[in-house]
């Protein structure tokens, strides 16, 4: 039988998925981005005069990570048990990663998305003013764990078996 996704009705209307019968367990995500600019950009970060961008960006993704049921209307809204976004400079640009966890009946994927995207964007504006052409590149899910679809491995390429029903 052919998956379909879970946000819409039989009749093709967008709907929240109903979890209220789901168990509470525990469920972690994390996700990636990278913050491409360029030599010039990467040796001004620390006279930023706005202060630190890194230090700013991870903030931004941690307060964005709890206000995603805000920003994407069929989110559920979570008590997020833990968030950690960080961020390190790379030859070419900045990585930022997330990781969420929870105790919930649905997963914590999007809050990690959200995290590293805001984070992302984050950096972007406290940089554009030395240059507009800084891209976001590579938003992506790295691992999920927790829920009945078991755990998801970028790496690995796959999920790995079921988890709890």
């Amino acid at each position: 039988m052919p998956r379909k996704l879970s946000h819409f009705d039989s009749s093709g209307s967008a709907k929240m998925v109903d979890v209220s019968e789901k168990p509470q367990v525990k469920r972690e995500a994390e996700a990636r981005a990278f913050v491409r600019m360029s030599e010039e950009v990467l040796c001004a970060l620390p006279q930023n005069p706005k202060g630190n961008p890194l230090e700013v960006a991870r903030f931004a993704g941690i307060s964005a990570a709890k206000r995603t049921s805000d920003l994407i209307p069929m989110c559920h809204p979570l008590h997020l048990t833990f968030i950690d976004v960080t961020t390190s400079l790379c030859e070419n640009g900045v990585a930022v990663t997330s990781r969420v966890t929870t105790n919930a009946a649905t997963g914590v994927e999007m809050e990690a998305l959200v995290a590293v995207t805001i984070a992302a964007l984050t950096v972007y504006d406290m940089c554009k003013a030395l240059d507009k052409g800084i891209t976001i590149e590579q938003v992506g899910l790295e691992r999920k764990s927790g829920g009945k679809s078991g755990t998801y491995s970028r790496k690995l390429g796959k999920t790995l078996g079921g988890g709890r029903r």
